[in-house]
């Protein structure tokens, strides 16, 4: 079993990425998208997204990090996925499952599900632009208004050379609404020869197992389910996770790192937004949202949580 971080744009970042592993659990991470439209990218896009590729493409802590493309052009995908080879990272996905409506309108993300033969040319071109020891992988919705083309936009992801295929199991008109539709991966995986990776609405340990259980997937990429509770990955392994007294030092590093990679202005709601999560686990967190959540100057906004914290 390999429990997976998903990619999440606007929340799950490298910062987050780092905090989540050195919680422990989890065997692997996929950036947020990097967008390619039009021009090969320089090295500090990718490394801007993603910068593990700086550290031999793995987290502080030492998971290992793929990088993610989205794009709808096989040849520019495939050139900047050449150029991404160059930076060795673990592995190469590509986004067929972005619901936001700025993406799909530049044809890119969940709209590619209405042409599965685009999507197959995409994979193929990059396939074939990378060194072959690199893993190529791809992260798809159901579809776009509907499923009718699930089973053929995976079969193309799996014919153009894809090593493995991660279904968010809900539609881009679906959104982020529960409930995720579990059974449609089983049927996905039941005609794949690749693996297949069941994401979506897993907030709980029984949320996990039912999923597995469900989809009959043995590996599982979680996204907002382990950012509201960092534990949850070594949770399903039959540990404990951090109580609250263990997330405040992870807060505060958190916190030094924001102030170090966000603009002033960004900072407070950088930590806002992780608090937000957080309080579904932590009645903590919630109690510092509810009586910090008004506050939009970084320092005071610190100077408040930390000391209100340490009490």
């Amino acid at each position: 079993m390999r429990i997976l971080l998903a990619p999440m744009e606007g929340l799950l970042d490298h910062i987050l990425r780092d905090m989540l592993t050195r919680v422990g659990g989890i065997d692997l991470c996929v950036t947020e998208f990097v967008r390619v439209s039009g021009t090969l990218l320089p090295n500090r896009f990718f490394q801007r997204i993603a910068p593990e590729l700086l550290t031999e493409s793995h987290t502080p802590a030492g998971v290992p990090v793929r990088v993610q493309l989205l794009g709808s052009d096989p040849v520019c995908m495939a050139e900047n996925a050449a150029k991404l080879a160059e930076l060795h990272p673990c592995g190469i996905d590509l986004n067929f499952g972005c619901p936001a409506k700025t993406v799909n309108r530049h044809k890119g993300g969940a709209i590619l599900l209405r042409e599965p033969e685009l999507i197959h040319d995409i994979v193929a071109a990059v396939r074939g632009a990378v060194p072959a020891h690199l893993p190529v992988t791809a992260k798809m919705r159901l579809g776009y208004e509907d499923t009718g083309n699930a089973l053929a936009c995976a079969a193309a992801i799996e014919a153009a050379g894809a090593a493995e295929l991660v279904v968010h199991a809900r539609t881009k008109v679906d959104g982020y609404k529960p409930p995720a539709y579990w059974e449609w991966i089983a049927t996905i995986r039941e005609q794949a020869k690749i693996p297949v990776i069941a994401n979506g609405e897993i907030w709980t340990v029984e949320d996990f197992h039912r999923c597995r259980a469900v989809s009959g997937c043995e590996d599982v990429m979680l996204g907002r389910g382990i950012v509201a509770n960092p534990g949850l990955a070594l949770q399903v392994r039959g540990e404990q996770g951090p109580g609250w007294d263990e997330m405040l030092p992870l807060l505060e590093l958190f916190w030094a790192k924001v102030q170090d990679t966000v603009q002033p202005k960004h900072r407070a709601g950088r930590i806002k937004q992780w608090l937000n999560y957080l309080r579904r686990h932590y009645p903590e967190a919630e109690a510092a949202f509810v009586e910090l959540r008004q506050i939009s100057n970084p320092d005071e906004f610190a100077n408040r949580f930390f000391a209100a914290a340490a009490r």
